[in-house]
């Protein structure tokens, strides 16, 4: 669950306008091993909800996410896997220009814990690189495939500038365990300053999506905002 340091700022940096021109060379910041730890939630004294959306972009989900993030004024963290974003930019292009994040997920989806460093970084510099390429901006987030963040993959990142993103709400909607059991455990588990773990890739993601509909505006109505942190 939460794990104490590294709270990132709740207040989300303003977009690039639509069609940037991307870097010629991307500029990264080396960040300190303390920069490094993996954040598990938001500040808890402020109602505030991280939404994070995992294995895309998928244009049979990403679209209906996207939708429903900007009839709430939603602004969430995507963390892309690079072999689904090369094969979608125009999708990477417009999640970045409706305001998110774009956030780094590796190449493939591996586990890094059994990777050696090279084969990391080329995981997450390949991803950076073309994130940055195909929106303009560098991702300054990563997050390992099922959280499993490794010593290797946490300084790859830092070198990368990119912090690491867990989470502190898992509804496990990856494993399809039906729209009541996803609504319900992040109703029940959801707290201020929590980050919210969701799919719209790697997979059939409808029941996510119907999740989303049916807890969005309970959160609404509750009083919480929702943030990326700043990219």
């Amino acid at each position: 669950m939460a794990a104490p340091g590294g709270t990132p700022s709740a207040v989300p940096s303003p977009a690039p306008p639509s069609g940037a021109a991307p870097s010629a060379v991307p500029v990264r910041r080396a960040l300190s091993e303390a920069e490094s730890k993996p954040v598990y939630d938001l500040d808890p004294e402020r109602k505030v909800v991280a939404l994070t959306i995992d294995d895309g972009p998928d244009p049979r989900y990403t679209p209906t996410v996207l939708s429903m993030f900007e009839q709430y004024g939603i602004r969430a963290t995507f963390f892309l896997i690079g072999e689904n974003a090369v094969e979608h930019p125009a999708l990477v292009r417009e999640i970045a220009d409706r305001g998110h994040h774009i956030a780094n997920h590796t190449w493939t989806h591996p586990d890094l814990r059994h990777m050696s460093e090279g084969k990391v970084r080329d995981e997450l510099e390949r991803t950076s690189d073309l994130l940055q390429r195909t929106t303009g901006r560098q991702p300054t987030w990563f997050r390992a495939p099922g959280g499993d963040f490794s010593a290797v993959s946490l300084k790859v990142a830092a070198d990368l500038g990119m912090r690491n993103m867990a989470w502190s709400v898992d509804p496990r909607d990856w494993a399809r365990p039906g729209t009541s059991a996803i609504i319900d455990r992040v109703l029940k588990n959801v707290r201020p300053g929590s980050i919210v773990l969701n799919h719209d890739g790697g997979g059939d993601r409808s029941q996510t999506v119907a999740a989303l509909k049916a807890y969005l505006p309970v959160l609404v109505d509750s009083g919480y905002l929702f943030t990326a942190p700043p990219n």
